[in-house]
This record gives structure tokens, C-alpha cells and sequence, in this order.
């Protein structure tokens, strides 16, 4: 009995050492010579300073820029969550409406069912950094006008919309989609651009 006590202990000891100690530490440097970016979150990093990730979203409201798919938590990761609220929930219906009138309004559309889904539904983690390119060129008029933008450079912020553009992975999984803070970045490069050539 005291044996067999021994040789299970010396095998948690092998095992915690190999499972919990060797192994973490090769995949953490597979993924640093590997994946560098990605095992480190994909951050962006502007002038030095990181100002987001590629993979979590950020709140945008203003005229001047591109909005985010809406969220049940505020954009926060700490909880990251959705709203949890059926299809049969009036609180949900509330929302959703308010959202098309407000998306529709802003962006100067007549028809709300033309409204990409993801403008008017928060996503399961509340965290979702992309849209789709429809809902990015729909919001193109608003952000042109906001910034007054002439017909070349609206032209050149719906080329940005285009170049942004990410195919669905592997080719199969998911659909087209823009990432906002991308996008927005871009956007103010372009504006600054703009802004030095005057």
C-alpha cells in the first residue's frame, strides 16, 4: 500500500512537473518564434503606444468615424458577455428598433431593412471587432461628410473600405469583414494625409 502511495505520488510530481511546467513553456515559445504578434494578442501599436487589439472592439459613436457592431457590455472584456434577451423579448425588440432608426437616420438611409444585421444586433461576446464591408460602405457618406471630404477623397475612403477588406478564413469559415479600429485608423490617416497636402 505504502508503495503504490509513493509510485502515485512520484507520477503527480512527473506529471505536474511535465504538464504544467515543460509543456506551457515549449508552446509559449513555439508561439514567440512563430506567431510573435498573435501569441501576444494582436495588438495594434501606434507611435508607441498600444490603443487596442485586432481582436477585441471598441466603441465608436462619433460622426467622424466608422461604428462598431453594438454591445451588450459597453465594449468592456472584463465581463464580455451578451445580453442574453430572447427573440420573443420586447426590451430586445426595443433595442433593435432603436438601433435601425438611429443607423438609418445618421447615415441617411430610406429603406432600414437594407441595414446589415450586425448594426442592429450586439454579437454573442459583446467584443466583436469587424463588420461587414456593406456595413462599412453604407456609413461612408456620413464619415465623408462629417470630415469634408471631397468627391476624390470619398473615393479614395471607399478604396480604403475595399483594401480593408478581410476573406472569410480558409476561404470557407465566416464572411467578408472590416475591422473597425483598422478602418478608423486608416481613416485618420488619410485625413492627415489630406490635411499635409493642403
Amino acid at each position: 500500500m505504502k508503495t503504490q502511495t509513493i509510485i502515485a505520488l512520484k507520477f503527480l510530481l512527473i506529471m505536474t512537473v511535465l504538464t504544467g511546467v515543460i509543456y506551457p513553456f515549449f508552446m509559449t515559445g513555439v508561439a514567440q518564434l512563430t506567431f510573435r504578434a498573435k501569441a501576444n494578442g494582436s495588438l495594434i501599436i501606434k507611435d508607441g503606444k498600444i490603443i487596442g487589439s485586432e481582436l477585441i472592439g471598441q466603441k465608436f459613436d462619433s460622426t467622424i468615424y466608422f461604428w462598431s457592431r453594438p454591445s451588450a457590455i459597453d465594449y468592456n472584456p472584463i465581463p464580455s458577455g451578451a445580453s442574453n434577451l430572447g427573440p420573443t423579448s420586447d426590451k430586445l425588440k426595443k433595442q433593435v428598433v432603436e438601433r435601425r432608426i438611429l443607423f438609418a437616420i445618421m447615415n441617411t438611409i430610406t429603406d432600414t431593412t437594407a441595414i446589415p444585421k450586425e448594426m442592429i444586433f450586439a454579437s454573442a461576446s459583446g467584443l466583436d471587432p469587424h463588420i461587414s464591408q456593406k456595413a462599412a460602405l453604407l456609413q461612408v457618406d456620413r464619415v465623408a461628410k462629417a470630415r469634408n471630404f471631397n468627391t476624390i477623397q470619398k473615393h479614395n475612403l471607399v478604396q480604403s473600405v475595399k483594401n480593408l477588406t478581410e476573406k472569410p478564413q480558409f476561404l470557407v469559415l465566416g464572411e467578408e469583414r472590416v475591422n473597425v479600429l483598422a478602418l478608423n485608423l486608416e481613416l485618420n490617416k488619410l485625413d492627415q494625409n489630406i490635411t499635409n497636402n493642403k
